[in-house]
């Protein structure tokens, strides 16, 4: 199994005692022997300096072997005290329902869900084996690629990007890269 890491300019961890790489505008980077306490599910890391066109968030993992679902939500966090978290403004949530073979998105502003988009070409998530998704920021939209293949497009609801600075993943699998 591939040894858990993360990749430079993408997720800050929250932990107070991890290193501080000044140096490295891009991330605050763990020891190595700390990166898969961090990457533990459920995780919630910082998306340093919020989304804009052109950056893209990628997450590698492990379906679990007997997978219930498993979220990824990009949040607003630079408006909310961490009291508020339940409710901050969702950019994107991306829910994975394996009963129903489904790959969810909407989003929450202002503290209302938005209706959720549910039609996708092809479940891309098999139980117990790895994947990769891609969110790529564009202008109008995000961009989701599974395993390299384009599955769908989610258009932004939240009108500055830069707020988006959050990232959250939970449910029925196992990290294994984030960047």
């Amino acid at each position: 199994m591939a040894e858990p890491s993360m990749e430079k300019d993408a997720i800050n961890t929250e932990d107070d005692h991890l290193n501080n790489s000044f140096g490295d505008p891009g991330l605050i980077s763990p020891d190595k022997e700390d990166i898969s306490r961090i990457l533990t599910v459920p995780f919630k890391g910082r998306i340093r300096g919020g989304m804009r066109p052109g950056k893209k968030i990628i997450v590698m993992g492990i379906v679990d072997p007997e997978p219930d679902s498993f979220d990824i939500s990009l949040t607003c966090s630079s408006n909310k005290e961490k009291d508020e978290e339940d409710k901050m403004d969702v950019a994107l949530k991306l829910s994975a329902r394996f009963a129903d073979r489904q790959f969810l998105r909407n989003s929450r502003i202002s503290g209302k869900w938005s209706e959720a988009e549910a039609s996708i070409p092809y479940f891309p998530f098999i139980q117990d084996q790895p994947f990769r998704i891609e969110i790529h920021c564009e202008h109008q939209r995000f961009r989701i690629f599974v395993d390299g293949h384009q599955l769908f497009d989610f258009y932004h609801k939240v009108k500055s990007l830069l707020t988006i600075d959050m990232i959250r993943i939970d449910g029925s699998l196992q990290i294994t890269k984030l960047g």
